[in-house]
């Protein structure tokens, strides 16, 4: 059986003002939530860490499968009248937030699709740490939605000038996938190989 709920993917409704997103509670299934929370890697800094830097059990190896395969891109594909299999995909995982975290952002013009799925145990008492899509680059209180990082649920925005999200400080565990179609493998390869070497800094210096 699948982690993965697709018809939660496909019924989610489409914002379109400012720009394209949509969240999908319930993207993965509550019984997976166990097992893929054992088998999420060990990640005691912040920032993103390609999962070729990572160690991770056999569950968390089999949704890494379930995003690369072609039932999810072929959804994603629909559910935005693009076709992905035209453009890369870029994996990278997050165990943790930091103070510095949840600036607002629109992300870069090389990314074509961004999508967030939050592996975080079910329930998330925090009032902050939960991502906010914005109507400005300068306001983190004037949002169309804010989304809790709860266990299973998707984000998914279209890249845009205008597409600002961004988060309140919050500090301390915050599990999460962010998979990525962009334009090039050149993006790729240079944004893996940054990131790369920042995680591999990080072990290096500790608490960086």
């Amino acid at each position: 059986m699948s982690y993965m709920n697709l018809d939660a993917l496909k019924t989610a409704a489409m914002v379109r003002d400012p720009f394209q997103f949509f969240v999908a509670p319930g993207f993965l299934s509550p019984e997976a939530a166990p097992e893929i929370y054992a088998d999420f890697p060990a990640i005691d800094r912040g920032g993103s860490f390609p999962v070729s830097e990572l160690d991770y059990g056999p569950a968390f190896a089999r949704l890494l499968d379930e995003v690369q395969g072609k039932p999810f891109w072929s959804a994603m594909s629909e559910k935005f009248g693009i076709d992905l299999f035209q453009h890369p995909q870029m994996i990278t995982v997050r165990g943790r937030c930091q103070k510095k975290d949840g600036r607002i952002h629109p992300d870069t013009e090389s990314k074509i699709i961004t999508c967030l799925i939050y592996l975080n145990r079910p329930g998330w008492n925090s009032p902050d740490g939960r991502l906010r899509m914005l109507r400005s680059d300068d306001n983190l209180e004037d949002y169309i939605a804010e989304v809790s990082p709860e266990w299973g649920t998707l984000l998914t925005f279209r890249r845009a000038d205008n597409s600002y999200h961004g988060h309140t400080v919050y500090e301390g565990e915050r599990r999460s996938i962010q998979i990525n179609w962009v334009t090039s493998q050149e993006v790729v390869d240079k944004e893996l190989a940054r990131h790369r070497m920042s995680a591999r800094l990080k072990k290096l210096v500790p608490f960086s």
